[in-house]
């Protein structure tokens, strides 16, 4: 009889020790994990604020405009993304916007971009993000890659004319690449419908209330 009771404390304490240890080891991973989401987000915005950085000097804004932000809805019945718009401000003036944007017709799918428009209207610079455009040719897109997408540093609505805004194979003044049409012309695209938004609604980006964006979007 005292068999069957050594046997079923033995099976209470195997019990006890695999608790013990599921709650110690579910304890280090969700801590490891807090510790390491926090890092990560601070390496997030470190990253994002060197984007925009590269496209708009720090010196031209004094306000936090990873805060200072704005989510612009897409257009009713279409199935593009929300466009995050970074506000920059000097003493509390506007003095430019950077627009997280999306180019959809990229060539081997979206382009995602960092448009940076002073108050003037004019182009601070343009990044891309993110994509899968095909390596050695619609890359190119790239600042590492290529220095093409320098081209737009300066640019405006009337620098080209409105109806220049395409790559030179559609009658544009922008170049493309050879043999890799489709990039540059979708990323050309975004480009200048970013300047068209911005002309139409720079009041209203500058003056609506922010809507702070948790951590940056890739």
């Amino acid at each position: 009889m005292k068999k069957p009771l050594l046997f079923d404390k033995n099976i209470f304490l195997s019990a006890i020790a695999l608790m013990l240890f599921a709650v110690v080891g579910t304890t280090i991973v969700s801590t490891t994990d807090w510790l390491t989401s926090d890092r990560i987000k601070a390496n997030e915005v470190a990253a994002r604020l060197k984007q925009i950085n590269e496209i708009l000097p720090q010196h031209l804004y004094d306000n936090d405009l990873l805060q200072d932000t704005l989510v612009i809805p897409p257009s009713p019945g279409t199935d593009q993304n929300p466009m995050i718009v970074y506000r920059a401000r000097l003493a509390g003036k506007g003095v430019a916007v950077i627009l997280q944007s999306i180019a959809p017709s990229g060539y081997s799918g979206p382009i995602k971009l960092l448009i940076g428009i002073l108050s003037d209207g004019t182009l601070s610079g343009v990044r891309v993000l993110n994509h899968k455009e095909t390596p050695g040719l619609g890359d190119k897109i790239e600042l590492r890659k290529n220095l093409w997408i320098l081209s737009f540093d300066g640019k405006s609505l009337t620098n080209p004319l409105k109806e220049l805004w395409g790559v030179k194979k559609d009658g544009g003044a922008f170049d493309q690449f050879t043999g890799a049409t489709i990039s540059p012309r979708a990323v050309t695209q975004a480009v200048r419908d970013s300047l068209l938004y911005f002309e139409i609604h720079q009041t209203k980006l500058f003056d609506t209330e922010p809507v702070p964006v948790s951590a940056p979007h890739h």
